[in-house]
């Protein structure tokens, strides 16, 4: 984050169905699913999200689209937020006028950010036989494209064929660039 200490959680997830990307800013997929235990041996409760959701909606606010969580790296608008039977879907678009923006395109078009996690705050959990944290109710902050998600069954995957050669040429400058600085 920013040095700060919000008294967030962080809550990693790579989908299995993957984070699309289309049309070269736009992403989609799912940032939580429900009743899956993640490596840090937590599992989300279907509807943990729903009053966090319903005070965001009431506000007139939206969930904030970050860099690995960094406050100060937004990188785009999450346009639609709910909970559905599998867990927290999120759509929404990567904003390429922001430096960021443009690198998050070229990273999950080349296939090195496949991963989305949550930043929260529980509000109701406990524990069961297992030892595992049941989530029940969660304060959701922002979603975040991250590099190592926690939950194994989330990946980030885009379709090669939404891609212009615009975005492609972007991710090699990237790269050159990348290769260009580390021989100094």
């Amino acid at each position: 984050m920013d040095g700060q200490d919000y008294g967030l959680e962080l809550k990693f997830h790579r989908p299995e169905a993957g984070l699309v990307m289309t049309d070269g800013t736009r992403v989609e997929g799912y940032a939580s699913v429900f009743g899956v235990r993640d490596q840090g041996g937590d599992v989300v409760l279907a509807g943990a999200y729903a009053k966090s959701l319903a005070v965001i909606a009431a506000r007139g606010g939206r969930v904030k689209m970050l860099w690995q969580h960094d406050p100060t790296q937004p990188i785009g608008i999450w346009d639609e937020v709910r909970e559905d039977a599998v867990g927290l879907y999120v759509k929404g678009r990567l904003l390429p006028e922001v430096a960021k923006g443009r690198e998050a395109v070229a990273l999950i078009g080349a296939g090195a950010i496949e991963g989305l996690s949550i930043g929260y705050r529980t509000v109701a959990a406990e524990k069961d036989a297992k030892g595992q944290r049941l989530l029940s109710e969660l304060d959701l902050w922002e979603v975040s494209l991250v590099t190592f998600p926690m939950l194994p069954q989330a990946r980030v995957s885009a379709k090669a064929e939404a891609q212009d050669e615009t975005m492609q040429d972007l991710a090699a400058a990237l790269e050159a660039a990348r290769r260009m600085l580390a021989e100094r």
